[in-house]
């Protein structure tokens, strides 16, 4: 697999360096690109938690396009060294914050800030992707009133979840990727 790129904005072009080993799965452009083809100018100011972040292409892809601030979380030291070299590549490291942390462990804490857009795509296969969402469900106050949780998934990994602040709002699938987008529910909907 090519090393990822960013598609559009300020670091147009430039490649990324990949994770060493098989401890990551990046996203394709094709995926990135319909994703933030969905957001269109919402990114522009927006911030983003890039969770799981891997190589960070998803969270820098946001900030090149106009994203004010990102914040990216892996387990695994190689990812979080991995991201910190992306971000120098693209001179971007300056609205960024890299955290070497359990995903989640770190959303069961209390919420430091809101983000208008959590990136959700963990290993697969192993549930943490449901797992993840709940605890964003439960500490909803990671997300802007009008934020929205975006998980990243095979589409035979996808159930139904219940929640409680969340809902389910829009789907997209391309090939074995799935992205299923959660909005936080507004207050007179809330039961």
């Amino acid at each position: 697999m090519a090393n990822p790129r960013i598609i559009s904005g300020k670091a147009r072009g430039i490649r990324l360096r990949m994770v060493p080993g098989d401890i990551t799965r990046p996203v394709t452009d094709i995926v990135k690109e319909a994703f933030y083809n969905i957001l269109g100018t919402d990114i522009i100011d927006a911030t983003m938690l890039d969770l799981f972040a891997g190589t960070g292409s998803v969270g820098i892809e946001a900030l090149s396009r106009g994203a004010a601030y990102c914040r990216f979380t892996d387990l695994h030291h190689a990812a979080v060294e991995t991201v910190k070299t992306n971000l120098e590549l693209t001179r971007l490291k300056d609205q960024a914050q890299v955290i070497q942390t359990d995903a989640l462990t770190y959303l069961n804490r209390t919420p430091d800030r809101a983000f208008d857009y959590i990136y959700i795509a963990p290993p697969q296969y192993k549930g943490i992707w449901e797992r993840a969402l709940l605890l964003v469900d439960k500490n909803a106050g990671w997300l802007t009133e009008e934020g929205c949780a975006v998980v990243q998934i095979d589409p035979n990994e996808f159930k139904e979840v219940e929640l409680v602040n969340l809902e389910l709002t829009e789907e997209r699938k391309y090939g074995n990727t799935l992205l299923l987008f959660y909005d936080r529910k507004s207050s007179e909907n809330q039961s």
